[in-house]
């Protein structure tokens, strides 16, 4: 049976892009499989965890994640006991925490989590990961500020 060769870079820069963050997703969300836990839902306890509790508004903001996707995220993570939702003070309003099943779950999902970072250290020069964590961040500013930057 031959290997399926990775794909050549296309000249769509967005196409490069979401390529490898799908392939990336796929190496964590493999090393956290034993978790039970997605990279995006790892990804939402450690933020719950650092900044919370807060309402969905101001974590899809923290976490640049539209308010749908984040709410069908949490959902799942409450259905799990990762976190609890609770009304404030604000009838329209509530507070997503974390719960000790969540952080029970952090402490576990952590050394997986350590593990990838560490192997892609490994294969991808501090010099290319530094390059690579500043062009990201030059185009997430980008898309804050709209089309006309692009212009």
């Amino acid at each position: 049976m031959s290997k399926i060769q990775p794909q050549k870079p296309s000249s769509c820069i967005c196409i490069n892009v979401r390529r490898t963050s799908r392939a990336i997703t796929k190496i964590y969300d493999q090393a956290l499989e034993a978790s039970g836990l997605k990279l995006t839902q790892f990804s939402l306890l450690m933020q719950i965890d650092a900044h919370g509790p807060l309402n969905i508004s101001a974590l899809a903001r923290l976490t640049t994640l539209d308010r749908t996707t984040l709410v069908r995220n949490l959902k799942l993570m409450e259905a799990e006991g990762f976190i609890e939702n609770t009304p404030t003070d604000n009838p329209r309003e509530r507070q997503i925490g974390i719960t000790e099943h969540g952080r029970w779950t952090i402490g576990q999902t952590l050394p997986h989590w350590k593990s990838v970072q560490r192997l892609i250290k490994k294969h991808v020069d501090p010099e290319s990961l530094n390059a690579l964590n500043n062009a990201l961040t030059v185009l997430e500013r980008l898309a804050a500020g709209g089309a006309e930057m692009a212009t």
